[in-house]
């Protein structure tokens, strides 16, 4: 296998993301770069010029309800359950000092 990425791209990449890697990271993350890269080279090597593109392996239907506006809850039954409720709004503890 070959190596595509030097370190020092590797520390690069790391930057960019925003990646904070020990020493003993880099090397590991190298080497896993390094193998994703030379599998992506390995499968551009197939011949797919039969093969039409595609975007999904199988058909897919949507599944969406139609967006249809409802009625939605009285006041009094969105506020049934409430601990404690005033003009209209939950009312919760105080968190912030």
């Amino acid at each position: 296998m070959s190596e595509k990425l030097s370190r020092e791209e590797v520390l690069k990449i790391a930057k960019l993301a925003r990646l904070r890697l020990e020493e003993e990271e880099i090397e590991g993350l190298r080497t896993d770069l390094n193998n994703i890269l030379n599998y992506i080279d390995k499968l551009s090597e197939l011949d797919t010029s039969d093969i039409e593109p595609t975007s999904h392996a199988l058909d897919v239907v949507n599944v969406f309800r139609e967006d249809v506006a409802k009625k939605g809850l009285s006041e009094e039954d969105v506020f049934r359950n409430a601990p404690e409720s005033e003009f209209s709004h939950f009312k919760v503890p105080r968190v912030i000092e």
